[in-house]
C-alpha cells in the first residue's frame, strides 16, 4: 500500500507565498496558506492516488542536537533567541493552528516528534516502511512518495526500496520526480546517500551550513565519483601518498576537519525519531463532521475543503475494486 509523506511546513510556506493573500476569512483574516495546502492535498490524492498519507510536522524546527554540532544551523532564521522561535511571516502564523484543526477534522494523519524536524519524521517513517517490506518475503517495494520543497530529503531516494521525492520546482502540480536517474542527471551522484555526502561538502547557506570552502557541488560530485563516499574522501585527505586530491583540495579538507567531523550528523535525517505507530490510511469520510463544518464556516474555506472531500470520495471508490494497491501517478 503506497505511502505519501508531506513535508507540511514546506508546503504551507509555499502556499502562503504562492496563493494571493486576498483570500480571506469572513472576518478578513488571510487563509491563503490554509486553502493552498488543502488544494495541494486534494490534487495529490487525485493525481497520485496514495493509499496512505501523513502530514509530517516540525515539532522542533531547530533541534538541539543539530545546533550543538553546528551553532550556525538555521541561526539566521531565529526570531526570538530566548524563546528559540522561528521567523515566520506575520500573516502565516495564525493560519498554522487552523491547518492543524482542519487536518484533524478531516482525519488526515499529522505526526511530529519532540526535538525533531519534519525531515526526521519523514526519514523515520520511510525507514519503517522499507524495513517492513524487507522483512516480509515476497513483498514488493512499498512505494513511498515524499512531497517537499526541501532538497535535503533527496538523500532518502532509493529505487530499490521504491522511495522517491516529488519536488515542486515549477509548482506542486508539475513536480520534478526525483529518483536515482534524476540525481545522476542533475547532480552527478548515483544514490540518495551520495547526495547527502555531496550536500555535506557543498554546505547550504540557507540552513547555516558552511560546507568546505572552495568545494562546490560539481567538485564534490567528482570527488565522490573517485572515492565512493565521504569516508573515502577523508581517508584520501589523511593519506599523503594519495595523488587523487590536489594540494589545494587537501588543504581545504584539512582546514574544514572540525566541520566535517560533525556535519554528517546535522545533514543526515534521523531514521529513529520516537514516533508512535502511524497508519495514515486515507479516511473515507471526515473524522469529525461537526468540527469540519464549523471550521469551514468560520474560515470561509468551503471550496478547498470540498476539493479534499471529493478527492477522498473518488479515491475511496477507485480503491474498492482493487487489491489495495494504488498507482503512483
Amino acid at each position: 500500500m503506497s505511502l505519501m509523506l508531506l513535508d507540511t511546513a514546506s508546503l504551507y510556506f509555499r502556499a502562503f507565498f504562492g496563493v494571493p493573500d486576498s483570500l480571506r476569512s469572513p472576518r478578513g483574516e488571510p487563509v491563503n496558506a490554509v486553502r493552498g495546502l488543502l488544494d495541494t492535498i486534494a490534487w495529490l490524492i487525485t493525481e497520485h492516488g496514495p493509499d496512505r498519507m501523513v502530514a509530517c510536522w516540525d515539532d522542533d524546527w531547530r533541534p538541539a542536537f543539530r545546533v550543538e554540532a553546528i551553532p550556525s544551523y538555521k541561526a539566521h532564521r531565529v526570531a526570538d533567541e530566548a524563546a528559540g522561535t522561528e521567523e515566520v511571516p506575520e500573516g502565516l502564523s495564525p493560519q498554522v493552528p487552523v491547518i492543524v484543526d482542519v487536518l484533524a477534522a478531516l482525519g488526515i494523519a499529522r505526526v511530529g516528534a519532540p526535538g525533531y524536524e519534519a525531515d526526521d519524521v519523514i526519514g523515520t517513517l520511510t525507514e519503517r516502511e522499507v524495513r517492513r517490506a524487507r522483512t516480509a518475503p515476497g513483498t514488493p517495494p512499498p512505494g513511498v512518495d515524499i512531497v517537499t520543497g526541501d532538497r535535503d530529503l533527496f538523500q532518502l531516494v532509493d529505487d530499490d526500496d521504491g522511495v522517491r521525492v516529488l519536488y515542486p520546482a515549477r509548482g506542486v502540480r508539475d513536480p520534478d520526480v526525483v529518483d536515482q536517474a534524476r540525481l545522476a542527471e542533475k547532480y552527478a551522484v548515483p544514490t540518495g546517500q551520495a547526495y547527502a555526502d555531496m550536500a555535506t561538502l557543498r554546505g547550504d547557506p540557507s540552513d547555516g551550513l558552511p560546507g568546505v570552502p572552495g568545494i562546490g557541488e560539481k567538485t564534490a560530485a567528482k570527488l565522490l565519483d573517485r572515492y565512493g563516499d565521504l569516508a573515502g574522501i577523508l581517508r584520501a585527505r589523511d593519506d599523503e601518498s594519495d595523488k587523487g586530491l590536489t594540494a589545494t583540495q587537501r588543504k581545504r579538507l584539512v582546514e574544514a576537519a572540525d566541520y566535517l567531523a560533525v556535519a554528517p550528523r546535522v545533514v543526515q535525517v534521523a531514521r529513529d525519531a520516537p514516533l508512535p505507530a502511524v497508519g495514515g490510511t486515507l479516511p473515507m469520510a471526515p473524522q469529525d463532521d461537526i468540527a469540519l463544518e464549523a471550521l469551514t464556516e468560520r474560515w470561509g474555506i468551503r471550496s478547498s475543503v470540498k476539493r479534499v472531500l471529493d478527492a477522498l470520495a473518488e479515491r475511496s471508490v477507485e480503491a474498492r475494486p482493487r487489491d489495495g494497491s494504488a498507482g503512483r501517478g
